[in-house]
């Protein structure tokens, strides 16, 4: 029997189970049998009689949304943690466009703004950037940036971040990972949220837009990776560790766009050496010296090889040189054209970057370029190829600008 207002109440142990705990009287905590009129026999009851509901009973219809959803509310005077909310309202927002360019293959990132990011920093602002990789095989090389907008939780960007080299294949396999950080001049810079776009769901030549709530990193399934050492320093462990794990999977260093044509007036293939894009950095400079070498295997007279000429501070060089190798077409069918791209280094040994194979026993793109060139004579076909850390066997010994 509930007593009247200002009465002292009788608490039932066993539907209330709990207590707030405040300065001054203890009180129950309020059920959600307060909220509505209960049914049942008895003088309390509204339904058994035809009556109505008490008059002390606050009816759903004016009870805090906060209290119903479990929240904690600001008269409470308890510190609410974001994490425990709505990534929506704990994280921000993203807005950006994807453009997938299939004739120039390029993917055009264009980063427009974020709002209601988390407060990363004592003043309860942020100093946000976001950042690009391709997953998986994401590394340094892939890596794509914009700039830091200070103090504030709605940055505006307009940025248009640019991949290279992005091929069919890619769009059906690869995942754009965008992360928002938070950067911090005295220490790592912190992770504030993520979004993983699959590039599957873009079409040629079409824009597409998105706002969408950024989400909390992933969890990394090392251990080891899971220590505060390492925040800030990569987000991306994981795809690192299979990479270096699993079978067949090897990081990429970059991209490299090749010209193949088999001349049959001049018996002898024409290689070119047009540009690359996104080569890791080799320096500590955050750059790299690059310049690109091809031998054409098996090379018994050692008679084959071609280098073009080095290129200083840059990741992204144009080199437009070509190459030719006397060669008849069945004899061709036979060989393998091995393309590395290396690190100029003044008085040491030059660094590999990356590298690829094009012929019979390649796989995918590079299979497919060689033998569209083999059976498309006098056609001069460019393909863009990905590099990765794997050194083919005769490229081991020190390299030599």
């Amino acid at each position: 029997m509930r007593g009247r207002r200002g009465d002292r109440m009788t608490i039932n142990i066993q539907e209330h189970m709990a207590i707030n705990v405040c300065p001054g009287p203890i009180r129950p905590i309020r059920q959600i049998s307060d909220y509505f009129p209960r049914r049942g026999p008895g003088p309390e009851g509204g339904g058994g009689g035809g009556g109505e509901a008490p008059t002390h009973l606050a009816p759903l219809a004016l009870a805090p949304p906060a209290a119903l959803l479990g929240a904690t509310t600001p008269e409470d005077g308890a510190e609410v943690d974001s994490y425990d909310s709505d990534d929506a309202t704990a994280l921000g927002m993203l807005e950006f466009d994807l453009l997938y360019d299939q004739a120039s293959c390029t993917l055009h990132c264009s980063i427009l703004r974020a709002k209601g990011l988390k407060p990363m920093d004592f003043n309860g602002l942020a100093d946000p950037y976001v950042k690009l990789h391709l997953l998986p095989g994401a590394c340094k090389a892939n890596k794509l940036k914009t700039k830091t907008q200070r103090n504030t939780l709605n940055p505006v960007w307009n940025e248009d971040l640019t991949y290279s080299g992005i091929t069919d294949d890619d769009i059906t396999h690869k995942v754009l990972r965008i992360a928002v950080c938070d950067e911090d001049k005295l220490s790592h810079n912190e992770f504030i949220g993520e979004i993983r776009v699959p590039l599957r769901r873009l079409k040629p030549s079409q824009k597409k837009h998105f706002n969408i709530c950024l989400e909390r990193q992933v969890p990394l399934a090392s251990p080891s990776s899971m220590s505060a050492a390492l925040r800030g320093i990569s987000c991306y462990l994981k795809e690192l560790e299979q990479a270096e794990q699993g079978p067949g999977l090897l990081e990429e260093r970059g991209r490299i766009l090749l010209s193949l044509s088999y001349s049959s007036r001049r018996r002898g293939l024409l290689v070119g050496i047009l540009r690359c894009a996104h080569l890791a950095a080799m320096d500590v400079n955050g750059y790299s010296d690059p310049y690109v070498k091809t031998y054409l295997r098996p090379d018994v007279d050692k008679k084959s090889k071609h280098k073009t000429c080095v290129k200083k501070k840059t990741l992204n060089p144009e080199f437009n040189e070509e190459f030719f190798y006397e060669i008849e077409l069945s004899t061709l069918a036979t060989k393998t054209l091995e393309v590395t791209v290396w690190d100029y280094d003044i008085g040491k040994s030059n660094d590999f970057i990356g590298g690829v194979s094009l012929g019979s026993g390649a796989r995918g793109e590079a299979r497919k370029h060689w033998s569209d060139c083999l059976q498309q004579p006098d056609a001069a076909l460019e393909r863009w190829h990905t590099l990765t850390s794997e050194l083919p066997p005769a490229a081991g010994a020190v390299s030599s600008a």
